[in-house]
């Protein structure tokens, strides 16, 4: 297994899930009969990924219990910044964790663990994004168009005719994470830079000379959890 340390950002508070998240962060939701929070950790623990950190934000009281009760399988980071930052401030809380091979995770989906490890195991030097082919996209997707096997854009509101993929919101560091790292820093000190969604730091990345490198998943049982109809789509994998 490449990967040592996998970082889940679950700062957010799901507002689009609500009464479920009143009194509760959104990664505390059940989905499946599981968590989100345990589908991440358990999923990681199986495909070998030693380090496991959750970073949290609202009701991080219940969230900490939580892991507590888990018996010490993962860490827990606060991101103090959750109420008045986007996602970029839970990657700022993890920074001191991007060096060598990681992975960052969306706090918010649900996978197969077979999904993880077949992606993590097809990593190439450098930064990594794995991605999807869609045929229309949906209106949460945070679509990828692809110049051969390297990430061109990424972004919400790429022209749907020329970014055919959507990211499964696992970014991946193979060897030397620094040059994301760089990135998050200077992104974050820019104008509004604590508004700016994550993946924008593999847009910038994108149009740098080592680029960021696609892993095509083209068949994977996976989900990303916004809405109840989410939860009760989930088909849990055989």
């Amino acid at each position: 297994m490449p990967i040592h340390t996998a970082i889940m950002l679950s700062a957010g508070k799901g507002t689009r899930l609500l009464p479920l998240t009143l009194d509760r962060p959104k990664c505390l939701v059940p989905v499946g009969g599981k968590l989100i929070v345990d589908h991440h950790i358990d999923a990681l623990a199986e495909i070998g990924v030693e380090r496991r950190v959750v970073v949290g934000g609202y009701r991080i009281d219940r969230l900490a219990a939580h892991i507590a009760a888990r018996g010490g399988d993962a860490e827990l980071l606060f991101n103090p910044f959750w109420a008045v930052a986007s996602s970029i401030s839970s990657v700022w809380a993890a920074r001191h964790l991007l060096e060598g091979d990681f992975a960052i995770l969306n706090g918010d989906t649900v996978f197969d663990p077979a999904v993880l490890e077949d992606g993590f195991s097809r990593l190439r030097p450098g930064i990594n994004l794995l991605v999807e082919p869609i045929a229309a996209p949906d209106d949460d997707d945070m679509l990828v168009a692809l110049d051969g096997d390297a990430v061109a854009a990424v972004g919400k509101s790429l022209d749907p005719s020329v970014a055919g993929y959507r990211s499964l919101g696992v970014i991946a560091a193979s060897g030397d994470g620094g040059a994301y790292r760089a990135t998050l820093d200077r992104m974050i000190a820019g104008p509004d830079g604590i508004h700016a969604f994550h993946h924008g730091i593999i847009h910038a990345l994108a149009q740098e000379d080592d680029g960021v490198h696609a892993v095509l998943i083209e068949r994977g049982h996976w989900a990303e959890i916004d809405r109840p109809e989410d939860i009760e789509g989930w088909d849990p994998p055989a």
